[in-house]
């Protein structure tokens, strides 16, 4: 389905992300966690064709990314939609709206221009809010909502693409533990009820352990674990955000939450 090889980013003399290689054989929840700078983002946005690759290649069912350009790479990005956590909505531009803008390059500059959309189109978009618990807001402007309810705007716009791949980075970052979770549990049955792959960059492992059937950990660009959330253990963990050498022995006995907050 999804083949990641050897794939790079430089900037520079730096290397953000350095030979990382991923194989996802059928639709996932997959978790990427990692230190600040780790290279989850440009990960990312490399796999959205946000920004180029230094080397290496993306294949998604047989079909070569890196190399996309013009209209073939905007069909990638409308196959593989990105959800930002600054949520990226017109602030003042009502809820549905901004969900339809999800279908912008599938349509006309002159239909653009106007907003001019088609009516099934717009009862789709309803439909995608509703199953987000949104409907009531749907004529409201974006800015009117909580920070949550602007997130699940923003799934429900990459939803609007269709796609068959949804990223997500660092969804529920600027978010408090409620409407995280609110925004965790629909990202989950997007996944298990569209059976879509969901990659989320996360920033807590408690998080990824819950959500997620597959984590990744990174550290200083290169992919250090790829596993389940079971074996993310303490060790682990020190791979991944590398804690120094000088926790007690009763570290190791700590859960994996009590060794993040130390690190």
């Amino acid at each position: 389905m999804l083949k990641i090889t050897n794939l790079t980013k430089r900037f520079g003399d730096a290397t953000a992300v350095d030979n990382a290689n991923i194989h996802v054989a059928r639709p996932a929840m997959i978790g990427i966690i990692g230190a600040s700078g780790a290279g989850k983002s440009t990960l990312l946005r490399m796999l959205n064709r946000l920004g180029d690759a230094s080397g290496g290649s993306i294949t998604f069912e047989g079909r070569e990314i890196t190399t996309l350009k013009g209209r073939d790479k905007r069909a990638w990005q409308r196959d593989c939609a990105m959800i930002f956590q600054q949520f990226n909505l017109v602030p003042r531009m009502d809820v549905v709206s901004n969900v339809l803008h999800g279908t912008l390059n599938q349509r006309s500059t002159l239909a653009t221009m106007f907003n001019l959309y088609p009516t099934t189109d717009v009862h789709r978009a309803i439909d995608i809010l509703d199953r987000l618990g949104l409907a009531a807001h749907a004529a409201k402007r974006a800015e009117a909502l909580s920070g949550g309810q602007q997130q699940r705007v923003a799934i429900a716009r990459a939803l609007m693409q269709d796609p068959a791949m949804i990223l997500a980075d660092e969804p529920i970052a600027s978010l408090d533990p409620m409407n995280a979770q609110v925004v965790m549990d629909a990202l989950r049955r997007i996944h298990e009820e569209d059976g879509r792959t969901v990659v989320a960059n996360l920033h807590t492992l408690d998080t990824a352990r819950r959500y997620c059937d597959r984590v990744i950990g990174m550290r200083m660009g290169r992919i250090v674990f790829d596993g389940t959330p079971e074996q993310l253990t303490t060790g682990v963990a020190r791979d991944i955000y590398g804690a120094d050498a000088t926790f007690s022995e009763a570290a190791t006995s700590t859960s994996i939450e009590t060794l993040e907050h130390a690190i």
